[in-house]
Formats: C-alpha cells, structure tokens, sequence
C-alpha cells in the first residue's frame, strides 16, 4: 500500500476531554479539537469529558479503541504533573505501540512557545487495534500546537513521505 495518497480521505475522530473541572459550556479545547477535525474535512463520532481518574479514563478510550468508527482518539488534559494528572499512566497500556515522536516533537515545538516548562508536558501518543491515540495538554494553546503542527498533517493521507493513514482501521 502507498505511503501517501492523491485525494483527501476522512477519519473518524473521538475528542475526549479529561477534566474534574470543565463541563461542555466551557470545554474550549474539546471544542478546539472537534471543530479543528470538522473544518479540515475528517467525521467527529464522538465526544466526551471524563474525570481525571485513570480508570474512567482508561474505560472510555477502551470503548472507542473496541468500536469499528473510531479510527483516532484526540485527548486534551491530564499529562502534566498535577495532582491528578494521569492521561499517560491510562494510556500507555492500551497502547500496541507507542509513538514516541508525538511527545518529543510536541515538546520542541512547545519549547518555542514556553521554553523550558515544556519539561512537565507528559504528551504521549500510540496505536491500538488499529486506531491512533494522541494525547496533549488542556490549554487550547497547546492543542492548537498539537493538532496544526503534528496531528492534521499525519491525519491527512496526502502527506508525504508518509502519513498514519495505512495504519488505521478500515
């Protein structure tokens, strides 16, 4: 199969958002994230706002890693050091395989913009039957960092000289 396609395909997208705090009124980077999705062309199946408690947040990504329309996981929140903060410890074990580029990319470009309090972002990123989990800070600053400068591009099956498109699910 090809690296790198001719024409834009879709992906189905789950936007989770880990907070003991937030609700919907005032999910700004869940809400950054599905309407980021939506205006570059990919379907947002689901969307949800869970505590921080590894767990529940554990249980959610399970689900959607089970279901056949949810090709990609975008979570804001929990992988800094706050009390709390536990989005890597969840995730990792679900993980076929991690994607340790996501982290160490998301932390240079953050290190332009914040310098060295980059260190305490936790960002992590993996594979599960087939379905890419990418995990970030809550700020919508640092969504925004993540979804223009690593995610969309690596979403988009036009990316040369490669994309994660031929590593999602059908």
């Amino acid at each position: 199969m090809s690296q790198a396609n001719s024409e834009f395909i879709p992906v189905r997208i789950a936007v989770l958002t880990i907070s003991s705090r937030r609700g919907e009124d005032d999910d700004t980077s869940g809400h950054y994230l599905r309407d980021s999705a939506q205006e570059a062309g990919h379907r947002v199946v689901a969307k949800a706002i869970v505590a921080e408690n590894l767990y529940i947040i554990r249980a959610q990504v399970s689900e959607w890693i089970a279901r056949d329309d949810v090709q990609a996981i975008l979570i804001n929140g929990g992988t800094g050091f706050t009390e709390g903060d536990c989005a890597p410890e969840a995730l990792s074990p679900l993980f076929d395989r991690e994607i340790a580029g996501f982290g160490e990319v998301f932390r240079m470009l953050s290190f332009e913009e914040i310098g060295t309090s980059t260190l305490q972002s936790r960002a992590i990123a993996g594979i599960a039957n087939s379905t890419l989990i990418f995990a970030m800070p809550g700020s919508t600053k640092a969504c925004r960092t993540a979804w223009e400068n690593i995610i969309a591009p690596q979403l988009d099956a036009r990316t040369r000289p490669c994309n994660f498109h031929p590593h999602l699910k059908g």
